[in-house]
């Protein structure tokens, strides 16, 4: 997948060695990024110690809100899958002390399904 299947919705997972270059000044000393994901221009990064979201602002996308959530704080979470008039599918994440959850859309495909199962993964 690439810049169009994104830019449509689809997510698809991006190269390791590239997010912990782009994200060194995020990254504590030490923390390794085992998986990521490109959502448009928004990123999902799974470390080994936190969910890390990147959402890219603006037309341009240089301004950058990174959202640093430890996996204990992620109390629940939920996929909601396309149907059949229905092409889009939605992943919801439950923080703790958040009133509603983080909401994110796909386009119909597995991506949403990969995401859910890293967030099992490592939400233990």
């Amino acid at each position: 997948m690439g810049i169009l299947s994104r830019l449509l919705g689809h997510a698809s997972e991006v190269d390791i060695a590239d997010v912990e270059q782009n994200l060194e000044q995020i990254l504590a000393e030490g923390e390794k990024v085992e998986r990521a994901f490109a959502l448009v221009r928004d990123l999902f990064i799974f470390t080994d110690r936190r969910f890390i979201m990147v959402d890219k602002q603006g037309i341009t996308g240089a301004k950058t809100e990174y959202h640093s959530i430890p996996y204990k704080a992620i109390s629940h979470f939920s996929v909601e899958t396309a149907g059949v008039i229905d092409i889009e599918s939605e992943l919801k994440i439950w923080v703790s002390g958040a009133t509603s959850p983080i909401q994110k859309t796909f386009r119909r495909g597995k991506a949403i399904y990969e995401v859910q199962q890293a967030l099992a993964t490592f939400c233990k």
